[in-house]
């Protein structure tokens, strides 16, 4: 579990396709330099996000660790676009003694969305995203004021925009100096989206509550159905 404040950026240093005798399968193999701050209480098996993706630290040493990545993640995320030298976004596994100053973010991405514009805002800059491949289902958790995590950043959703399948974000200057994003190119890069856990959780619920209600023929859901059909049916006649 993370909180979508990023500690520090990294460099990827080396990437390397794995084979079928490595674990992972055909996926990839990663190492990240250049952030020693997240290292000094690093353990092997430690979950580390990048860019958003919760990924298992295999080897580390003081100023770098390595990550395995499944062939299904990098289907699910935008680690197609990373290359050698970029920077990205790390945060360690949440511990007991961090304040909590973003939202809870599991660091199993949902899905990708693309950088659609930026508009200049005094001295923030205004994000709009657009999902990709028409990826509508995951609009419904997409509120405005609600939370979303971009690349591993929890944001603040200003905008939605469910027609066209966007959305907007507002970035602080001083997010803009920590964090990856501005750098990353209009109509071209890929973005990590994880929705708020939350939403899911209670169409989850909800949608369990009503089908037991619906299947008890006794329920109050199903009474009320009848009464309202009665009523209907009445007014007819």
């Amino acid at each position: 579990m993370f909180t979508g404040i990023v500690e520090c950026m990294g460099t990827i240093a080396k990437i390397q396709e794995m084979d079928m005798s490595e674990s992972g399968g055909q996926g990839l193999s990663i190492i990240i330099k250049d952030c020693p701050q997240i290292l000094t209480d690093c353990h092997i098996g430690d979950s580390i996000s990048v860019n958003g993706i919760c990924l298992t630290v295999t080897e580390f040493d003081s100023h770098s660790f390595k990550i395995g990545i499944s062939p299904e993640t990098v289907r699910r995320t935008n680690v197609d676009q990373w290359e050698q030298n970029q920077t990205v976004n790390l945060e360690r596994a949440l511990s007991s003694e961090v304040r909590f100053g973003g939202h809870y973010v599991q660091g199993h991405v949902d899905t990708t969305a693309l950088i659609h514009s930026t508009t200049q805002d005094g001295n923030s800059i205004i994000y709009t995203f657009k999902l990709l491949n028409d990826d509508k289902k995951y609009m419904k958790y997409i509120v405005e004021k609600g939370f979303i995590c971009i690349d591993g950043v929890s944001l603040t959703i200003t905008n939605v925009d469910g027609t066209n399948n966007t959305f907007s974000i507002a970035m602080i200057k001083h997010t803009q100096e920590n964090v990856t994003l501005p750098s990353k190119q209009v109509g071209v890069d890929k973005v990590n989206i994880e929705v708020d856990l939350t939403g899911k959780i209670i169409e989850k619920q909800i949608v369990a509550a009503l089908n037991d209600q619906i299947d008890n023929v006794e329920s109050p859901l199903v009474d009320l159905i009848n009464a309202l059909i009665d009523k209907k049916l009445s007014s007819r006649s």
